[in-house]
């Protein structure tokens, strides 16, 4: 049935999920559980399907970024979001863009599983406090101090720099050009004095296990990573809603995020997790 509201909904109730555990994997298991609990359910006994069924993912979601939490905690190295192909079109929605982007699925890992569903749902999905305070079972008030106390936390770790697609754009194109030659001197140009470099093999690939600050150190080591495999691809493609690259080790593939400031990169996301990428080639529908 097309009309089937959790049909109709699908790629709202995935994104919901997604923003919250900042894994697709983990997300679809959600929607799956959700989807049992919505065939036992009389559609004509619900008045708003679109919000009962957020409510429902939400929950979901919570129990599962709760045992979820512990893993993380014990992860080798960095953990970073699973990336998601996406149109250019999801750029175009400025807000659902910044939501899905692997800087703030990131910084959205700091928050509790709590703090992290308040902000989600209100911030992003602009959702009542009444129906948030529904969903996660606390009062309209506790969720408006937690909706405050995750933008404050947010609003610390990610100041907001607005930079159009096309100069994001151009700087990503202009990284990948100088990540395919390899040339320390081109990737120095390109990239800020103090960017940043997070890679994530979750210790099932060759990475770097911690942050890695400064141009010289970053170009030395994406100059290296160039020279020590026999093939070294980079293509151009839209990430998480932003321009972004995707590299070829020797066929096996990751994907490159950026934040772009002032012309130049400021810092670089490597996700090389072979479970994190099994969806690279697959087009993620996002939705608000």
């Amino acid at each position: 049935m097309t009309d089937d509201p959790f049909v109709v909904h699908r790629s709202l109730l995935f994104t919901v999920a997604y923003e919250m555990l900042g894994s697709a994997a983990d997300a679809e298991d959600v929607l799956q559980e959700s989807w049992l609990r919505w065939a036992d359910v009389d559609p004509l006994q619900v008045r708003d399907p679109r919000a009962y069924l957020v409510r429902v993912v939400t929950r979901q979601a919570l129990n599962r970024l709760r045992t979820l939490s512990r893993s993380r905690e014990e992860y080798v190295g960095e953990w970073l979001p699973e990336p998601l192909l996406t149109s250019p079109d999801v750029a175009e929605d400025v807000e659902l863009a910044e939501s899905v982007s692997i800087a703030m699925l990131t910084v959205l890992e700091t928050l509790g599983p709590t703090e992290r569903a308040v902000f989600v749902l209100r911030e992003v999905f602009d959702m009542p406090y009444g129906e948030i305070a529904e969903a996660i079972g606390k009062s309209a008030a506790t969720v408006r101090q937690i909706a405050r106390r995750a933008r404050e936390h947010v609003a610390a770790k990610r100041p907001r720099v607005q930079v159009s697609q096309s100069e994001r754009q151009a700087v990503v194109e202009r990284f990948l050009a100088a990540l395919r030659t390899g040339k320390l001197q081109e990737l120095l140009e390109v990239m800020a004095p103090d960017v940043v470099l997070v890679a994530d093999g979750g210790g099932l690939v060759a990475a770097v296990l911690a942050p890695v600050h400064g141009a010289q150190p970053v170009a030395e080591l994406l100059a290296r990573a160039n020279r020590v495999v026999a093939a070294f691809e980079t293509t151009a493609v839209w990430l998480n809603g932003a321009p972004a690259g995707r590299i070829e080790f020797d066929g096996e593939p990751a994907a490159v995020s950026l934040e772009v400031e002032n012309g130049r990169v400021t810092r670089v996301y490597v996700v090389r997790n072979p479970r994190k990428l099994t969806r690279i080639d697959e087009l993620a529908e996002l939705a608000r």
